[in-house]
């Protein structure tokens, strides 16, 4: 009787945990489907009274989607590929080799989660109109890149720093040189950190907005987050319409982390990073 308690207080209990998390999805799915009254009025937490399918074709028709989320899976998988490949070449360097100043390096790196992105908005805008990169991708994918590479090179140089010598020690031994020692045995041992950093930055490059914001005015290269406000000031009647696209703005983030959450669950335990 007590195990039986025990487990229903433990399974209600992340029960009402899923729904609680889920209801706000569930809460935007309902609300792209309704028209203003019932956003407004009528039925603000229900079931849509009648599903309102044209909410999603006005959306395309009134924005173009396409042009927004092309931006932004450019700007989004450009930031993952040079956060991941300058993380993972950094951490293997502190964690793997002995060189002068390495640990003051790393702290140095690590120092850069602590400094808020709005006080070096400002020399951030000098500096990238000094190199003639406003408006254009590199405009915000090499900042995202900068803002992110201290959270990733600190959960690289955790899993590098479980792997044993004895690896390396094998590789030298077998002729392999430090470049195909680090890419071809080291950094496969470590996919579930990469992954994981994966999900994260491209999260945070999927939805920024403030340095996008004041890096681009062009309208053709604007990501999904501007263009979303771009939508609020010129068709702020249609409501339900601007539903539809923050439904369909969520979908490649739900997308990316059920095709990786594998391998989130083993970097959750950085031995998993080594097996056998």
């Amino acid at each position: 009787m007590k195990r039986l308690t025990n487990g229903t207080l433990k399974y209600g209990s992340l029960l009402l945990y899923v729904l609680v998390s889920l209801y706000p999805l569930v809460w935007l799915l309902f609300y792209s489907f309704k028209d203003n009254e019932e956003i407004f009025s009528t039925n603000v937490f229900g079931i849509p009274k009648e599903w309102r399918v044209e909410n999603y074709v006005n959306a395309f028709q009134s924005f173009d989607l396409i042009m927004y989320f092309k931006n932004s899976f450019i700007v989004s998988i450009g930031t993952v590929a040079l956060t991941v490949l300058l993380g993972l070449m950094f951490s293997y360097a502190s964690a793997r080799m002995k060189w002068g100043l390495s640990n003051a390096a790393r702290i140095y790196m690590t120092a850069g989660m602590f400094i808020p992105m709005q006080i070096i908005l400002i020399p951030l805008l000098m500096i990238v109109r000094s190199m003639h990169l406003q408006n254009s991708y590199l405009a915000v994918i090499v900042p995202y890149a900068a803002f992110q590479l201290s959270f990733a090179c600190i959960i690289f140089y955790a899993f590098f720093r479980s792997l044993p010598k004895e690896i390396e020690e094998s590789a030298a031994i077998d002729g392999a040189n430090v470049y195909r020692t680090f890419f071809s045995i080291m950094v496969p041992l470590v996919v579930p950190a990469i992954a994981s950093v994966s999900i994260f930055v491209f999260l945070f490059a999927w939805n920024e907005f403030l340095v996008a914001l004041v890096m681009i005015s062009d309208n053709a290269l604007k990501t999904l987050p501007l263009g979303l406000l771009y939508f609020q000031t010129q068709f702020s009647s249609d409501w339900g319409a601007m539903g539809a696209v923050m439904v369909l703005s969520t979908v490649p983030t739900i997308l990316v982390y059920l095709l990786f959450s594998e391998q989130v669950e083993n970097a959750l335990t950085v031995s998993s990073a080594v097996k056998g």
